[in-house]
């Protein structure tokens, strides 16, 4: 990947290495334009994400680190915010970045991505929350508050696949990223996962390929040594159906690179 915007660091209290690190990772293998997204504050589930207090560190951290590195790469800057109807807050949605990450990560407060909270999955119809997941993803591509949709289908994490058609279950919320003129984002931590594949599937990127929604791509790294690791897997993944650019923002304004 030439380009790679869904990156962690320690404040997100579920991170390790530091901000060199990553980035000395990045340029070894190649990338040229290096995002930082850590998961954005907020007054809900604080024990995975940075307080409000350590915004202006990190954001002027990740500025330090564009001049630093200015002549070896382009770093930007982002948060991971998640799509949480009453806890979003303004000092993140209007704050002085290059990009926003869109994440779905609870269906009604539940963390279905989060360990702790499998043993939920017994309680549930999975054809139910697979669609409650996507309503949600259309909802926050309705909000038209961010640039890019991260993890698309990340509710298939630990593998509890639904049997209805994952098409039929997607088709609204593509629609919606369509109609908001975001990015989706090839997210290439479903490697690391139970379900051993990037995010979204094949089969959904087929699905905004001919829709025409941009792509683009993320180690989505918690840590330095998980930056670019899946590199040669995004790339042909996104080749086989059939892209050949890919986005980056800067300062909420979308750019194209060729890969």
């Amino acid at each position: 990947m030439i380009v790679d915007l869904h990156n962690h660091t320690p404040l997100c209290n579920h991170a390790e290495g530091t901000i060199d690190e990553y980035i000395n990772i990045a340029i070894a293998k190649g990338i040229q334009v290096f995002g930082f997204s850590d998961h954005a504050p907020m007054d809900f589930d604080p024990k995975y994400r940075m307080s409000f207090n350590n915004m202006k560190k990190y954001e002027q951290d990740i500025q330090n680190a564009k001049k630093k590195y200015a002549d070896k790469l382009t770093i930007l800057l982002g948060y991971e915010v998640d799509y949480l109807e009453g806890h979003m807050d303004e000092r993140v949605l209007h704050a002085d970045v290059d990009y926003l990450i869109g994440s779905v990560h609870f269906i009604d407060k539940w963390g279905f991505d989060n360990p702790e909270f499998i043993g939920q999955y017994k309680n549930e119809d999975i054809n139910v929350i697979w669609q409650k997941y996507f309503d949600t993803v259309q909802a926050m591509a309705d909000s038209q508050l961010f640039d890019v949709v991260g993890h698309l289908d990340l509710i298939k994490v630990f593998k509890f696949m639904p049997s209805k058609d994952i098409k039929e279950i997607a088709k609204n919320a593509l629609m919606a990223i369509k109609n908001a003129n975001m990015s989706i984002e090839i997210n290439a931590a479903g490697y690391r996962k139970p379900i051993a594949e990037a995010y979204p599937s094949k089969e959904l990127l087929q699905e905004a390929f001919k829709l025409d929604i941009p792509i683009t791509f993320s180690s989505d790294a918690h840590k330095p040594e998980q930056v670019g690791m899946f590199n040669k897997k995004v790339t042909d993944i996104a080749k086989d159906v059939g892209y050949t650019k890919c986005t980056y923002f800067v300062k909420r304004e979308r750019k194209f690179l060729q890969f």
